[in-house]
Protein backbone atom coordinates (compact mmCIF):
# COMPACT_ATOMS: atom_id res chain seq x y z
CA UNK A 1 0.00 0.00 0.00
CA UNK A 2 1.56 2.86 -1.05
CA UNK A 3 1.86 6.23 1.94
CA UNK A 4 -0.49 8.44 0.02
CA UNK A 5 -3.34 6.19 0.12
CA UNK A 6 -2.67 5.15 4.09
CA UNK A 7 -2.07 8.71 4.99
CA UNK A 8 -5.77 9.32 3.50
CA UNK A 9 -7.77 6.72 4.85
CA UNK A 10 -6.69 8.55 8.35
CA UNK A 11 -8.00 11.33 7.59
CA UNK A 12 -11.00 10.60 6.48
CA UNK A 13 -11.34 7.82 9.55
CA UNK A 14 -13.29 8.31 12.90
CA UNK A 15 -10.12 9.29 14.43
CA UNK A 16 -9.81 12.33 12.64
CA UNK A 17 -11.03 15.72 14.45
CA UNK A 18 -14.49 16.21 15.19
CA UNK A 19 -14.78 19.20 12.80
CA UNK A 20 -13.88 17.54 9.21
CA UNK A 21 -16.39 14.68 10.42
CA UNK A 22 -20.07 16.24 9.71
CA UNK A 23 -18.23 18.75 7.05
CA UNK A 24 -17.71 15.30 5.21
CA UNK A 25 -20.73 14.14 5.85
CA UNK A 26 -22.76 16.89 4.40
CA UNK A 27 -20.30 17.09 1.45
CA UNK A 28 -21.46 13.32 0.84
CA UNK A 29 -25.17 13.95 1.00
CA UNK A 30 -24.70 17.11 -1.39
CA UNK A 31 -22.93 15.03 -3.97
CA UNK A 32 -25.79 11.95 -3.53
CA UNK A 33 -28.78 14.63 -3.81
CA UNK A 34 -27.06 16.04 -7.08
CA UNK A 35 -26.67 13.01 -8.60
CA UNK A 36 -29.82 11.12 -7.61
CA UNK A 37 -31.95 14.62 -9.19
CA UNK A 38 -29.77 14.56 -12.06
CA UNK A 39 -30.75 10.44 -12.60
CA UNK A 40 -34.10 11.35 -11.48
CA UNK A 41 -34.46 13.97 -14.23
CA UNK A 42 -33.00 12.12 -17.21
CA UNK A 43 -35.12 9.09 -15.79
CA UNK A 44 -38.16 11.41 -16.65
CA UNK A 45 -37.30 13.01 -19.59
CA UNK A 46 -36.31 9.30 -21.56
CA UNK A 47 -39.72 7.88 -20.01
CA UNK A 48 -41.65 11.36 -20.75
CA UNK A 49 -40.34 10.80 -24.61
CA UNK A 50 -40.41 7.60 -25.05
CA UNK A 51 -44.53 7.41 -23.38
CA UNK A 52 -45.75 10.44 -25.64
CA UNK A 53 -43.83 9.09 -28.85
CA UNK A 54 -45.49 5.58 -28.71
CA UNK A 55 -48.84 7.40 -28.38
CA UNK A 56 -48.73 9.54 -30.90
CA UNK A 57 -46.69 6.80 -33.08
CA UNK A 58 -49.79 4.07 -32.10
CA UNK A 59 -52.54 6.30 -33.71
CA UNK A 60 -50.39 7.79 -36.47
CA UNK A 61 -47.88 5.11 -37.56
CA UNK A 62 -44.54 5.97 -37.46
CA UNK A 63 -45.00 7.01 -41.25
CA UNK A 64 -47.96 7.59 -43.59
CA UNK A 65 -48.43 7.78 -47.08
CA UNK A 66 -51.25 9.97 -48.88
CA UNK A 67 -52.34 12.40 -51.64
CA UNK A 68 -49.60 14.78 -52.76
CA UNK A 69 -51.68 17.62 -51.79
CA UNK A 70 -52.30 20.31 -49.43
CA UNK A 71 -55.69 18.97 -48.42
CA UNK A 72 -55.36 19.29 -44.40
CA UNK A 73 -59.01 18.25 -43.47
CA UNK A 74 -60.45 15.01 -41.77
CA UNK A 75 -60.96 13.23 -45.09
CA UNK A 76 -58.01 13.39 -47.44
CA UNK A 77 -57.87 12.73 -51.09
CA UNK A 78 -58.09 8.89 -51.94
CA UNK A 79 -55.36 7.46 -53.00
CA UNK A 80 -54.70 4.14 -54.71
CA UNK A 81 -53.20 1.34 -52.84
CA UNK A 82 -51.50 0.05 -55.51
CA UNK A 83 -49.34 3.53 -55.95
CA UNK A 84 -47.53 2.73 -52.74
CA UNK A 85 -46.44 -0.81 -53.71
CA UNK A 86 -47.71 -2.01 -50.42
CA UNK A 87 -45.59 -5.19 -51.25
CA UNK A 88 -42.52 -3.42 -51.26
CA UNK A 89 -42.57 -1.38 -48.59
CA UNK A 90 -43.14 -4.54 -46.04
CA UNK A 91 -39.87 -6.20 -47.68
CA UNK A 92 -37.71 -2.66 -46.66
CA UNK A 93 -35.60 -3.86 -43.66
CA UNK A 94 -36.82 -1.83 -40.77
CA UNK A 95 -40.43 -1.58 -41.59
CA UNK A 96 -42.92 -4.33 -39.21
CA UNK A 97 -46.16 -3.62 -40.78
CA UNK A 98 -47.68 -1.75 -43.20
CA UNK A 99 -51.78 -1.06 -43.10
CA UNK A 100 -54.03 0.77 -45.14
CA UNK A 101 -56.78 2.81 -43.60
CA UNK A 102 -59.76 4.98 -44.44
CA UNK A 103 -61.30 8.19 -42.92
CA UNK A 104 -64.91 9.63 -42.70
CA UNK A 105 -65.72 12.59 -40.61
CA UNK A 106 -68.86 12.21 -38.97
CA UNK A 107 -71.72 13.73 -36.04
CA UNK A 108 -72.58 11.10 -33.10
CA UNK A 109 -75.81 12.34 -32.16
CA UNK A 110 -77.76 11.72 -28.34
CA UNK A 111 -81.21 12.82 -27.63
CA UNK A 112 -79.95 16.02 -26.26
CA UNK A 113 -76.07 15.82 -27.46
CA UNK A 114 -74.35 16.48 -30.59
CA UNK A 115 -70.80 15.41 -31.40
CA UNK A 116 -68.05 15.30 -34.16
CA UNK A 117 -65.45 13.13 -34.45
CA UNK A 118 -63.70 10.96 -37.14
CA UNK A 119 -64.42 7.43 -38.17
CA UNK A 120 -61.02 5.50 -38.65
CA UNK A 121 -61.90 2.81 -40.70
CA UNK A 122 -59.37 0.17 -40.22
CA UNK A 123 -59.13 -3.59 -41.84
CA UNK A 124 -58.84 -6.81 -40.03
CA UNK A 125 -55.52 -7.27 -40.14
CA UNK A 126 -54.75 -4.20 -37.98
CA UNK A 127 -52.35 -4.21 -35.03
CA UNK A 128 -54.85 -3.16 -31.87
CA UNK A 129 -51.35 -3.91 -29.63
CA UNK A 130 -51.51 0.08 -28.61
CA UNK A 131 -55.23 0.26 -27.82
CA UNK A 132 -55.37 -3.18 -26.25
CA UNK A 133 -53.31 -1.68 -23.23
CA UNK A 134 -55.35 1.41 -23.33
CA UNK A 135 -58.63 -0.42 -22.72
CA UNK A 136 -60.89 0.82 -20.12
CA UNK A 137 -63.55 -1.50 -20.50
CA UNK A 138 -64.94 -3.99 -23.05
CA UNK A 139 -62.95 -5.48 -25.89
CA UNK A 140 -61.33 -4.78 -29.19
CA UNK A 141 -63.95 -4.87 -32.34
CA UNK A 142 -64.27 -8.04 -34.00
CA UNK A 143 -65.12 -7.53 -38.12
CA UNK A 144 -66.79 -10.06 -40.16
CA UNK A 145 -65.31 -11.60 -43.86
CA UNK A 146 -68.99 -10.85 -45.67
CA UNK A 147 -70.17 -8.22 -44.14
CA UNK A 148 -69.20 -4.60 -43.06
CA UNK A 149 -68.44 -4.85 -38.99
CA UNK A 150 -71.10 -2.85 -36.77
CA UNK A 151 -68.49 -3.42 -33.57
CA UNK A 152 -66.57 0.48 -33.04
CA UNK A 153 -63.91 1.63 -30.02
CA UNK A 154 -64.66 4.64 -29.15
CA UNK A 155 -62.61 7.26 -26.17
CA UNK A 156 -63.23 7.90 -22.66
CA UNK A 157 -63.54 11.45 -23.29
CA UNK A 158 -66.26 10.84 -25.95
CA UNK A 159 -68.28 8.18 -23.57
CA UNK A 160 -68.11 10.16 -20.86
CA UNK A 161 -69.50 13.09 -22.52
CA UNK A 162 -72.00 11.73 -24.11
CA UNK A 163 -73.28 9.11 -21.80
CA UNK A 164 -72.02 5.81 -23.78
CA UNK A 165 -71.03 2.70 -21.64
CA UNK A 166 -69.69 -0.26 -23.25
CA UNK A 167 -72.14 -2.14 -24.96
CA UNK A 168 -74.61 0.33 -26.12
CA UNK A 169 -75.95 1.24 -29.80
CA UNK A 170 -74.21 4.58 -31.07
CA UNK A 171 -75.93 6.17 -34.03
CA UNK A 172 -73.23 8.28 -36.33
CA UNK A 173 -74.21 10.39 -39.15
CA UNK A 174 -72.43 11.09 -42.59
CA UNK A 175 -72.91 14.09 -44.95
CA UNK A 176 -72.42 12.47 -48.47
CA UNK A 177 -73.01 14.54 -51.90
CA UNK A 178 -75.42 17.17 -49.31
CA UNK A 179 -77.01 13.75 -48.63
CA UNK A 180 -76.75 12.44 -44.61
CA UNK A 181 -76.45 9.14 -44.09
CA UNK A 182 -76.87 7.59 -40.59
CA UNK A 183 -75.16 4.35 -39.34
CA UNK A 184 -76.20 1.97 -36.22
CA UNK A 185 -72.37 0.63 -34.29
CA UNK A 186 -72.91 -1.35 -31.25
CA UNK A 187 -69.64 0.49 -28.96
CA UNK A 188 -68.02 -3.01 -28.28
CA UNK A 189 -64.56 -1.28 -25.99
CA UNK A 190 -63.61 2.36 -24.63
CA UNK A 191 -60.18 2.97 -24.78
CA UNK A 192 -58.18 6.26 -23.08
CA UNK A 193 -54.49 7.39 -24.43
CA UNK A 194 -54.22 10.49 -22.29
CA UNK A 195 -54.03 12.10 -25.83
CA UNK A 196 -56.76 14.43 -25.64
CA UNK A 197 -56.20 15.54 -29.11
CA UNK A 198 -56.76 12.11 -30.43
CA UNK A 199 -59.32 11.06 -27.70
CA UNK A 200 -61.68 13.69 -28.72
CA UNK A 201 -61.97 13.07 -32.22
CA UNK A 202 -61.10 9.62 -32.68
CA UNK A 203 -63.58 5.91 -33.07
CA UNK A 204 -62.39 2.76 -34.69
CA UNK A 205 -64.15 0.73 -36.65
CA UNK A 206 -64.17 -1.31 -40.02
CA UNK A 207 -62.48 -0.38 -42.75
CA UNK A 208 -65.49 -1.71 -45.45
CA UNK A 209 -67.60 1.15 -43.54
CA UNK A 210 -65.61 3.60 -45.02
CA UNK A 211 -65.54 2.19 -48.29
CA UNK A 212 -69.52 1.72 -48.43
CA UNK A 213 -69.89 5.17 -47.60
CA UNK A 214 -67.70 6.66 -50.07
CA UNK A 215 -68.72 3.85 -52.67
CA UNK A 216 -64.54 2.95 -53.14
CA UNK A 217 -63.51 0.37 -54.73
CA UNK A 218 -61.27 -2.38 -53.06
CA UNK A 219 -57.96 -0.14 -53.61
CA UNK A 220 -59.09 2.94 -53.12
CA UNK A 221 -58.03 4.19 -49.38
CA UNK A 222 -57.51 7.11 -47.21
CA UNK A 223 -53.92 6.32 -47.19
CA UNK A 224 -50.94 3.86 -45.57
CA UNK A 225 -49.75 3.66 -42.49
CA UNK A 226 -45.93 2.07 -41.35
CA UNK A 227 -44.87 0.76 -38.33
CA UNK A 228 -41.26 0.79 -37.68
CA UNK A 229 -39.39 -1.65 -35.55
CA UNK A 230 -36.67 1.09 -34.35
CA UNK A 231 -37.84 4.67 -34.17
CA UNK A 232 -34.36 6.01 -33.88
CA UNK A 233 -34.34 5.11 -38.16
CA UNK A 234 -37.39 7.30 -38.68
CA UNK A 235 -35.50 9.45 -40.75
CA UNK A 236 -33.31 7.48 -42.94
CA UNK A 237 -36.23 4.89 -43.13
CA UNK A 238 -38.87 7.78 -43.90
CA UNK A 239 -36.62 9.10 -47.32
CA UNK A 240 -35.88 5.55 -48.30
CA UNK A 241 -39.90 4.91 -48.20
CA UNK A 242 -40.46 8.31 -50.06
CA UNK A 243 -38.00 7.43 -53.11
CA UNK A 244 -39.90 3.87 -53.35
CA UNK A 245 -43.53 5.30 -53.43
CA UNK A 246 -44.89 6.49 -56.82
CA UNK A 247 -44.84 9.96 -57.44
CA UNK A 248 -48.09 10.98 -56.70
CA UNK A 249 -48.19 10.19 -52.95
CA UNK A 250 -46.24 11.71 -50.21
CA UNK A 251 -44.35 9.83 -47.53
CA UNK A 252 -44.50 11.85 -44.02
CA UNK A 253 -43.23 10.63 -40.25
CA UNK A 254 -44.89 10.85 -37.60
CA UNK A 255 -42.74 14.19 -36.43
CA UNK A 256 -43.74 16.10 -39.79
CA UNK A 257 -47.23 15.37 -39.11
CA UNK A 258 -47.22 16.38 -35.53
CA UNK A 259 -43.99 19.04 -35.11
CA UNK A 260 -45.58 20.55 -32.52
CA UNK A 261 -45.90 17.80 -30.12
CA UNK A 262 -42.48 16.68 -30.99
CA UNK A 263 -40.79 20.47 -30.73
CA UNK A 264 -42.43 20.41 -27.44
CA UNK A 265 -40.48 17.23 -25.84
CA UNK A 266 -37.39 18.26 -27.64
CA UNK A 267 -37.48 21.61 -25.25
CA UNK A 268 -37.43 19.64 -22.45
CA UNK A 269 -34.14 17.86 -23.47
CA UNK A 270 -32.27 21.36 -23.11
CA UNK A 271 -33.92 22.20 -19.68
CA UNK A 272 -32.66 18.81 -18.86
CA UNK A 273 -29.45 19.58 -19.89
CA UNK A 274 -29.52 22.80 -17.80
CA UNK A 275 -30.63 21.16 -15.04
CA UNK A 276 -27.64 18.80 -15.36
CA UNK A 277 -24.95 21.50 -16.34
CA UNK A 278 -26.05 23.49 -12.87
CA UNK A 279 -26.02 20.29 -10.15
CA UNK A 280 -22.84 18.87 -11.54
CA UNK A 281 -21.06 22.77 -10.74
CA UNK A 282 -22.31 22.88 -7.44
CA UNK A 283 -21.19 19.78 -7.17
CA UNK A 284 -17.83 20.50 -7.96
CA UNK A 285 -18.44 23.81 -6.00
CA UNK A 286 -18.73 21.51 -3.28
CA UNK A 287 -15.95 19.51 -3.42
CA UNK A 288 -13.81 22.55 -3.47
CA UNK A 289 -15.41 23.58 -0.07
CA UNK A 290 -14.60 20.15 1.09
CA UNK A 291 -11.27 19.54 0.16
CA UNK A 292 -9.88 23.26 0.95
CA UNK A 293 -11.64 22.63 5.09
CA UNK A 294 -9.43 19.12 4.93
CA UNK A 295 -6.27 21.16 3.65
CA UNK A 296 -6.49 24.08 5.86
CA UNK A 297 -7.25 21.74 9.33
CA UNK A 298 -4.56 19.26 8.30
CA UNK A 299 -2.17 22.33 7.18
CA UNK A 300 0.48 20.98 10.39
CA UNK A 301 0.21 17.42 9.29
CA UNK A 302 1.04 18.80 5.65
CA UNK A 303 3.72 20.88 6.95
CA UNK A 304 5.26 18.27 9.09
CA UNK A 305 4.94 15.85 5.99
CA UNK A 306 6.94 18.17 3.50
CA UNK A 307 9.74 18.64 6.10
CA UNK A 308 10.33 14.74 6.31
CA UNK A 309 10.76 14.76 2.58
CA UNK A 310 7.66 14.62 0.63
CA UNK A 311 7.06 16.23 -2.72
CA UNK A 312 3.76 18.51 -2.99
CA UNK A 313 3.00 16.11 -5.63
CA UNK A 314 2.69 13.29 -3.16
CA UNK A 315 0.54 15.39 -0.61
CA UNK A 316 -1.74 16.28 -3.05
CA UNK A 317 -2.55 12.78 -3.77
CA UNK A 318 -3.50 12.19 -0.49
CA UNK A 319 -6.07 14.91 -0.26
CA UNK A 320 -7.12 13.88 -3.67
CA UNK A 321 -7.16 10.07 -2.43
CA UNK A 322 -9.70 11.31 0.34
CA UNK A 323 -11.73 13.36 -1.74
CA UNK A 324 -12.28 10.67 -4.37
CA UNK A 325 -13.65 8.53 -2.05
CA UNK A 326 -16.02 11.11 -0.62
CA UNK A 327 -17.26 11.59 -4.33
CA UNK A 328 -17.76 7.44 -4.51
CA UNK A 329 -19.88 7.11 -1.30
CA UNK A 330 -21.87 10.01 -2.85
CA UNK A 331 -22.46 8.34 -5.82
CA UNK A 332 -22.88 5.03 -4.27
CA UNK A 333 -26.22 6.83 -2.00
CA UNK A 334 -27.08 8.72 -4.96
CA UNK A 335 -27.52 6.04 -7.39
CA UNK A 336 -29.03 4.10 -4.59
CA UNK A 337 -31.75 6.71 -3.94
CA UNK A 338 -32.41 7.42 -7.47
CA UNK A 339 -33.33 3.97 -8.43
CA UNK A 340 -35.07 3.15 -5.83
CA UNK A 341 -37.85 6.21 -6.22
CA UNK A 342 -37.53 5.13 -9.94
CA UNK A 343 -38.65 1.97 -9.67
CA UNK A 344 -41.47 2.84 -7.06
CA UNK A 345 -42.59 5.51 -9.65
CA UNK A 346 -42.69 2.57 -12.65
CA UNK A 347 -44.27 0.42 -10.15
CA UNK A 348 -46.96 2.60 -8.66
CA UNK A 349 -47.43 5.86 -10.66
CA UNK A 350 -47.72 7.47 -7.26
CA UNK A 351 -47.05 10.88 -8.19
CA UNK A 352 -49.76 12.02 -10.89
CA UNK A 353 -49.74 14.53 -13.69
CA UNK A 354 -52.84 16.12 -15.72
CA UNK A 355 -53.27 14.00 -18.90
CA UNK A 356 -54.83 16.98 -20.59
CA UNK A 357 -51.55 19.18 -20.13
CA UNK A 358 -48.94 16.47 -20.44
CA UNK A 359 -50.19 13.80 -22.15
CA UNK A 360 -49.79 11.21 -19.33
CA UNK A 361 -51.59 10.31 -16.30
CA UNK A 362 -48.94 10.39 -14.15
CA UNK A 363 -45.18 10.71 -14.30
CA UNK A 364 -43.49 8.28 -16.73
CA UNK A 365 -39.97 7.31 -15.58
CA UNK A 366 -37.52 5.27 -18.16
CA UNK A 367 -34.57 3.62 -16.41
CA UNK A 368 -31.62 3.68 -18.95
CA UNK A 369 -28.23 2.14 -17.98
CA UNK A 370 -25.79 3.83 -20.45
CA UNK A 371 -27.32 7.18 -19.27
CA UNK A 372 -26.86 6.51 -16.06
CA UNK A 373 -23.40 5.26 -15.74
CA UNK A 374 -22.49 8.47 -18.58
CA UNK A 375 -23.88 10.45 -15.28
CA UNK A 376 -22.13 8.86 -13.04
CA UNK A 377 -18.79 8.53 -14.70
CA UNK A 378 -19.53 12.58 -15.65
CA UNK A 379 -19.92 13.35 -11.53
CA UNK A 380 -16.38 11.64 -11.29
CA UNK A 381 -14.89 13.47 -13.98
CA UNK A 382 -15.92 17.09 -13.03
CA UNK A 383 -15.21 16.99 -9.21
CA UNK A 384 -11.91 15.51 -10.09
CA UNK A 385 -11.05 18.55 -12.30
CA UNK A 386 -12.24 20.71 -9.44
CA UNK A 387 -10.13 19.15 -6.23
CA UNK A 388 -7.34 19.88 -9.07
CA UNK A 389 -7.87 24.01 -7.76
CA UNK A 390 -7.60 23.99 -4.04
CA UNK A 391 -4.83 21.58 -4.00
CA UNK A 392 -2.87 23.78 -5.19
CA UNK A 393 -2.83 25.67 -2.41
CA UNK A 394 -0.47 22.56 -0.54
CA UNK A 395 2.20 24.19 -3.13
CA UNK A 396 1.84 27.46 -0.99
CA UNK A 397 2.26 25.93 2.58
CA UNK A 398 5.78 26.79 3.79
CA UNK A 399 6.88 23.64 6.57
CA UNK A 400 9.27 25.84 8.55
CA UNK A 401 5.71 28.64 9.33
CA UNK A 402 3.56 26.03 10.12
CA UNK A 403 5.57 24.50 12.35
CA UNK A 404 6.72 27.89 13.80
CA UNK A 405 3.48 28.84 14.19
CA UNK A 406 1.91 25.73 16.05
Amino acid sequence: MNFEFYISRRIRSREGSSFSRPIIKVSVAGIALGLAVMIISVSILQGFQTQVRDKVSGFAGHIQISNFDSNNSFEPTPIDRRDAKPGQLAQIQGVTDVQAYGLKAGIVKTKDQIEGVVFKGVTKTYRWDFLKDKLISGRIPVFSDTAAGTEILISEKLANSLGFKTGDDLRMYFIIDNVTRGRKFVISGIYNTGLAEFDETYLFGDFAQVRNLNSWDENTVSGIEITLRDFSKLNNLGEQIYSTIGYKLNALTVKQIYPQIFDWIEIQDMNVVIILVLIALVSGITMISTLLILILEHTRDIGMLKAMGASNNSIRKIFIYASVNITLRGLLWGNSIALLLVLLQKKFSFIPLPADSYFVSAVPVSINIPAILLINLSTVAVCTLMMLIPSLVIRYISPVRVIRFE
